[in-house]
């Protein structure tokens, strides 16, 4: 940005401006502050604010006169040329940020021997995204067909990979939304979204991992187990296999990179290194994967780690805004808490910290499993808050391969419709009891005659269950 001399005759003709065109005042009020005129005339900039604000309508020359003693007249005709509106728009936002920038920097020389760095980097942020609003928005009747191309096609569905769960959000995931998966601890957060990673990848996407807690190597490895369907077991015997059909499907995916970050990370630097990643590699990034959100400190304000619901609520509005301004897929994690763990079925009160973070995501799933059912090979997703589409309470069943660690969609056929979740769901006993495993077990290896007998035994065993409880 280029410094300009904005001195005491400019400022007047810009205070010229707004008396004589109330119009354009109206335009430029929600970044007009006095504090950036020079002292002489900054009592006219206050008038005019409080007077507009009190009376909507702009003070007189003479009531400028009568209470500040600064003599500002309206612009006659012939210095209304045609053209300076826009000059006075485009000037206006120029000189404002500019003064709103000094006054930040000027600020900061407190706050650095305080080593307040979050404040620093809000205060000149806030200065340097100073704009007027000159966007109108969408004309709803001007072009329906280009508007929904536009969405549909420019920056809409991506596919995740999953045919079930692309049916349920119409598509796919969109660029500039935040998508959160949440589990339980060890319910397969990371695998999931490490399997979501690499389908992009395959579809020719480009994209970073940023991992908070687990170390970059070992990211790494899981995604190799997923790509060559091998176990970490075997990739650990044969290195070199691995490493040459990794190197043949770099040639044919996408780019990605993979980054460990501390915990407690904030947004900004993970905004830092997407740019970084960018401007050095030349890549262009179409998703971010963030493992986890829990674990992520919000940049706008200073909060105690341990107030959950504020910090996160915070940090979803800015991951949310971060993936709209670079134009990316992006999907991240979060715990589910305590009163989830015996449920088959999760709502927004399971959400470690609360609804926070909800409100703001446009996808949120819950992720339902047990060693049981990964042991048979089966993972389900819940959508517990879809904003696009009508998916909520709908579950999907997944296949799990335990060596691999690979999910996928087995059964993704246009037949294979998701199911919604109900009452529906007591037909699958809650994984933790042993009863139900076994049930499910005996019941897939009957033939469809003998549920009748197998529904007697179940029933047996559920009663014996209940009354040894109670003793």
């Amino acid at each position: 940005m280029t410094k300009t001399d904005y001195n005491i005759d400019v400022q007047i003709f810009f205070l010229r401006m707004m008396i004589t065109n109330a119009e354009l005042y109206t335009r430029i009020m929600n970044i007009m502050s006095a504090e950036n005129f020079d002292r002489k005339i900054r009592p006219v900039a206050e008038l005019i604010i409080e007077h507009t604000k009190k009376y909507s309508v702009m003070p007189e020359p003479t009531q400028i006169k009568a209470l500040t003693g600064a003599s500002i007249d309206r612009l006659g005709e012939e210095e209304m040329v045609e053209g300076h509106n826009e000059w006075f728009l485009e000037e206006f936002e120029q000189f404002t940020k500019q003064k709103e920038t000094e006054r930040a920097i000027i600020s900061c020389a407190d706050l650095l021997e305080k080593n307040d760095w979050p404040t620093i980097f809000k205060l000149i942020k806030d200065a340097t995204e100073i704009s007027l609003q000159r966007d109108m928005g969408t004309d709803y009747f001007a072009d329906p067909s280009a508007r929904l191309n536009k969405y549909f096609n420019q920056g809409g569905q991506v596919s995740t990979g999953w045919p079930q769960l692309d049916r349920i959000l119409y598509g796919g995931f969109s660029r500039g939304e935040l998508n959160i998966f949440a589990g339980g601890s060890g319910s397969g957060k990371s695998l999931v979204m490490m399997n979501i990673a690499l389908n992009w990848l395959q579809l020719g996407l480009s994209g970073v991992y940023i991992s908070l807690e687990l170390s970059e190597e070992l990211t790494s490895l899981r995604t190799d187990a997923m790509l060559t369907g091998s176990s970490t077991k075997d990739i650990r015997k044969n290195i070199e296999t691995t490493e040459l059909k990794v190197k043949v499907a770099g040639k044919q995916f996408g780019k990605y990179r993979v980054k460990g970050m501390p915990a407690q990370s904030n947004v900004n630097d993970i905004r830092a290194y997407l740019k970084e990643v960018q401007i050095q590699t030349g890549i262009r990034v179409d998703f971010v994967m963030i493992d986890y959100l829990d674990l992520v400190m919000p940049v706008s304000v200073k909060v105690n780690p341990n107030d959950q619901f504020i910090k996160d609520k915070y940090v979803s509005e800015e991951l949310r805004n971060l993936s709209k301004e670079m134009g990316v897929l992006m999907v991240t994690a979060s715990q589910l808490n305590r009163t989830a763990v015996d449920e088959v079925e999760f709502d927004h009160s399971h959400i470690a910290g609360g609804i926070s973070k909800i409100n703001t995501a446009d996808n949120v799933f819950g992720i339902f499993t047990s060693r049981s059912m990964r042991e048979r090979g089966k993972y389900q997703i819940q959508c517990m808050k879809s904003r696009s589409s009508a998916g909520v309470g709908q579950k999907i069943d997944l296949e799990y391969n335990v060596e691999s660690m690979r999910i996928t969609d087995e059964g993704g056929d246009e037949s294979s419709m998701p199911r919604s979740t109900g009452n529906a769901l007591m037909s699958q006993i809650k994984a933790t009891s042993q009863v139900g495993t076994v049930n499910q077990a005996v019941s897939e290896a009957v033939e469809p005659e003998e549920n009748k007998v197998v529904a007697d035994v179940q029933s047996t065993k559920l009663k014996s269950l209940l009354a040894s409880l109670k003793k």
